[in-house]
């Protein structure tokens, strides 16, 4: 008689707990994407219309940007409801088709949660500042004025000025890390935490593959609400704020990172563990990032994967810094493991932000799909798309809107997608777009890309399914890690399979020695080099090296 226990265990080791490591996630902002009803506004039918052209560059996951229910003063960031679609992106309907669809063509789907602040017209807030002593007035994070009437602390918000505002009707102020239309939850109320679980839950149970973490590191603060210290001029490293933002002038000791943080995510783990879900964090931190990604990343307790900021820096990151950051990353988080991107809805593309031609952004990607981790690709980047240069009167973001001119804001990496040169306004929509489409853009559609074989969309392509095709590039260990003037190089090792990677981060000429041993060329289809009968590599401009053996 056949044991069914035993087959049934048998059945559940074969599912992979780890699809999450070394995958390619492809992050969608819901709001340009593609419009399905004229509206400007990109929405969730949208989306699924397009997940042909998301699977056929051979991704793993896409990550959507937040779609709650929504007053929008930040997008989307500001939740109302977290267990309904707010009606500009569609309904629960809809998004069931999107799950159905993304999982009908190999996509697992990942979804922004943003757990650490609510929108204040959420009803859980309404109801807490109603009164000090309702049942949710412990929900949200309340404290008395200083005697003088000032904030109860210098805590700073990411968005300019105090992270405190004074509510009158409880006559006290509340926190909030951003906007003051986002006050922050308040994670030592243990139905807090209760809550959010069950909206975590809410979603895993209609089919999502896992959550992207919004500002993962700020879920809680400081129980005695001490000041945040100082940060001397020369320690500032203005990563989570731009430099013109007071926000880098302290050491965030006390409104963010707290240690019971990782009690909370250890309760998140088990939830998602029951799904085979997996989540990326986002931590926010412009002194410990690294070391705070080791922290929750390591081991099986917390999250499976941290977006790390290192790699959206202000320059293009070059041989050295690139050595440096993984370094970095080895010794502080060496068990742990990092979600590397170039771009996304925050800052400004790589392509101008880097100030690199095409044939950069080929040997970034190439580079992105050989570096241990995961990447994500955010939209538009497989075409190699520039940042759009918007008038002040079309901005609507209020960061930008704050800090202008010094700071520009989010909008220019925010325009819709461009699908066809000659449709109107790109293929997003056939109304009025919310965000102009840049005619730059129009160059540059999926529609033209297509028709192109040596045009970047391709090239992503390649890059990907190269990354696939090796398990060292997957889930492999990174090793013997040279900077050699301006080329990058490391092996990539799983069990037997090494994989030899040179990149020439330089629009010059280079050469350096090739690995000893018995290596075969790989990557041909992407421009990769070969050893000359000198022995060397002569990497031309913008160029990589890839080559392979077996042990």
């Amino acid at each position: 008689m056949t044991d069914m226990s035993n087959t049934a265990l048998i059945k559940t080791d074969t599912v992979d707990r780890d699809w999450w490591r070394g995958a390619v996630i492809y992050q969608i902002y819901p709001r340009s994407y593609q419009d399905t009803n004229g509206d400007g506004i990109g929405d969730l039918l949208g989306i699924a219309q397009r997940l042909p052209h998301v699977a056929s560059m051979g991704v793993d996951a896409i990550w959507i940007s937040p779609f709650f229910r929504s007053p929008m003063k930040d997008f989307g960031y500001d939740v109302s409801d977290y267990c309904d679609v707010d009606p500009m992106f569609g309904s629960l309907a809809d998004f069931d088709i999107l799950i159905e669809t993304a999982h009908m063509l190999g996509l697992k789907v990942l979804i922004d949660l943003v757990l650490s602040h609510t929108s204040d017209q959420h009803p859980w807030f309404v109801e807490s500042r109603a009164s000090k002593d309702n049942d949710r007035a412990n929900w949200y994070v309340w404290h008395d004025a200083k005697p003088d009437g000032t904030p109860p602390n210098n805590w700073l918000s990411i968005f300019g000025g105090s992270a405190w505002q004074w509510d009158t009707t409880r006559c006290q102020y509340y926190l909030h890390n951003f906007l003051t239309s986002q006050p922050d939850l308040n994670f030592h109320e243990p139905q807090v935490q209760d809550e959010l679980l069950r909206v975590a839950e809410f979603w895993l149970d209609r089919g999502v593959d896992g959550f992207r973490l919004d500002t993962v590191n700020f879920y809680v603060h400081d129980v005695e609400f001490r000041d945040n210290p100082p940060l001397a001029p020369e320690r500032r490293n203005p990563i989570t704020a731009p430099a013109e933002n007071p926000y880098t002038w302290q050491e965030h000791l006390y409104d963010k990172t707290r240690p019971e943080n990782l009690a909370f995510l250890a309760r998140l783990r088990k939830l998602m563990d029951r799904f085979n879900a997996a989540a990326v964090g986002e931590i926010g931190d412009d002194l410990r990032g690294l070391e705070i990604l080791g922290e929750y990343t390591s081991g099986q307790e917390h999250l499976q994967m941290s977006y790390a900021f290192e790699l959206l820096s202000a320059k293009a990151p070059t041989a050295a810094y690139i050595k440096e950051v993984m370094d970095h990353v080895a010794e502080a988080a060496g068990d742990g493991w990092a979600c590397w991107a170039f771009s996304n809805h925050d800052v400004a593309r790589h392509i101008t932000r880097w100030n690199i031609p095409e044939a950069g952004a080929r040997l970034y990607a190439t580079l992105m799909m050989c570096l241990r981790g995961s990447a994500c690709i955010y939209q538009g980047e497989e075409l190699a798309l520039p940042e759009a240069d918007l008038a002040f009167e079309d901005l609507q973001d209020p960061y930008g809107i704050m800090f202008w001119p010094a700071f520009k804001g989010r909008d220019g990496c925010r325009t819709p997608m461009v699908w066809e040169q000659n449709a109107h306004h790109g293929g997003f929509t056939t109304g009025q777009p919310w965000l102009p489409v840049s005619h730059e853009h129009l160059k540059h559609t999926v529609a033209d890309a297509e028709q192109d074989p040596a045009s970047i969309l391709h090239h992503y392509r390649r890059v990907i399914g190269f990354r696939h095709a090796h398990s060292a590039l997957m889930k492999g260990d990174m090793i013997d890690m040279q900077s050699d003037g301006k080329v990058l190089s490391f092996i990539r090792k799983n069990g037997d399979e090494e994989l030899f990677c040179a990149f020439n981060i330089s629009p010059e000429p280079s050469v350096i020695d090739a690995p000893g041993g018995n290596w075969q060329q790989v990557g041909v289809e992407f421009g990769s080099a070969g050893p000359a009968p000198d022995g060397r590599l002569h990497l031309g401009p913008w160029q990589p090296a890839l080559a392979l053996r077996h042990g």
